[in-house]
């Protein structure tokens, strides 16, 4: 994937992994607006793979490829055991998480604690990269507390490449350990997309992306001048409609309008199955409540996808009215610009 990526010239657009966000449901709604963007999972930590229920963590809809796993983890041998694991779900990508500064990761050991210890980074990569037949990633800040960034940084790369990784994804923000809930880490350290450009600038034959802050697809396809790849998290999440136009803008796919009508009974369709294996309907519908920001009937929308999806026995023909109430040929601004 990366290398033809780097190879052809191609970009890649990624929706970010996001804890508690990105799941199964989340993602087989966002492949339904875009063909081509790379998927991420919430992270999985390998301990849960390993000790877990492994298809409730790892089971995913064919119809999300391509899409990647993200593991969570700072011991090779149970990573490489996770891995291995994960091989008979068929994910695309296998990617380590040096990025996640909440309390739950720093107590395990990694998440981006584990850029102080970049060593431990690499022995992660090599030992995934000798069992994994998918990709081997990297997805990391700019370095943690009181680091420079321009000395961390480039360590930690400089390591993984040795060990084997097939690309670095870059949150362009320092993560404070201490004294900052991840809420705050999203939004207090300053960004530095520069020191990003810098990193593929020092390494342009390895595939570098960004992330971190990036609202709009005019935005994304700024940073794409400078940089392999770009991921999208929250505004991707917030409002999924921003997907519609990323096959068109990025993978080179006639500009066509998206008919959310088949989108509509395709999430029914499958909302249907979800309750019929013994899920709830709001599995599906808290991820699909901020579709249509900005639309004429998207408060409505919203209220009806968040009340009645919570009722006893509600079912996929909650989904039907919430689609009624808005009006799509009204001239509400849809956030894909």
């Amino acid at each position: 994937m990366y290398s033809d990526a780097l190879k052809n010239g191609r970009k890649i657009f990624a929706v970010a992994p996001m804890i508690d966000w990105t799941d199964t449901r989340c993602r087989f709604l966002h492949r339904q607006i875009s063909r081509h963007a790379l998927l991420y999972t919430e992270m999985v930590v390998a301990d849960a793979v390993i000790h877990g229920p492994r298809d409730r963590l790892l089971g995913h809809d064919a119809a999300e490829h391509p899409v990647a796993l993200q593991l969570g983890g700072s011991d090779p041998a149970k990573l490489t055991e996770a891995l291995r694991i994960a091989e008979a779900y068929g994910y695309d990508e296998i990617n380590l998480n040096v990025g996640c500064p909440s309390d739950r990761v720093q107590s395990g050991t990694f998440g981006a604690c584990l850029m102080l210890t970049p060593e431990t980074v690499a022995a992660c990569i090599a030992a995934m990269k000798a069992v994994s037949k998918a990709p081997v990633t990297v997805k990391c800040r700019i370095g943690v507390d009181e680091q420079e960034p321009e000395e961390a940084l480039p360590e930690l790369i400089t390591r993984v490449l040795d060990a084997g990784a097939d690309a670095i994804w870059i949150h362009a923000r320092k993560a404070w350990l201490k004294g900052l809930s991840p809420k705050e880490n999203r939004e207090i350290p300053p960004l530095d997309y520069e020191i990003v450009y810098r990193m593929k600038q020092r390494w342009p034959g390895v595939f570098i992306g960004i992330n971190g802050g990036i609202q709009t697809l005019d935005q994304a396809e700024a940073h794409l001048a400078h940089v392999d790849g770009v991921m999208l998290g929250r505004a991707a999440y917030q409002n999924a409609a921003i997907l519609a136009d990323v096959d068109h803008r990025f993978y080179g796919e006639p500009a066509v309008e998206t008919d959310w009508n088949v989108l509509r009974d395709r999430m029914m369709a499958y909302t249907a199955r979800h309750i019929a294996e013994g899920g709830r309907l709001q599995h599906v519908a808290r991820h699909m409540v901020g579709l249509f920001s900005g639309l004429p009937g998207s408060r409505r929308y919203r209220q009806i996808l968040s009340t009645d999806a919570n009722k006893p026995g509600a079912g996929p023909e909650v989904i039907a009215a919430a689609f009624a109430a808005v009006d799509f040929a009204g001239e509400g601004e849809r956030a894909s610009a």
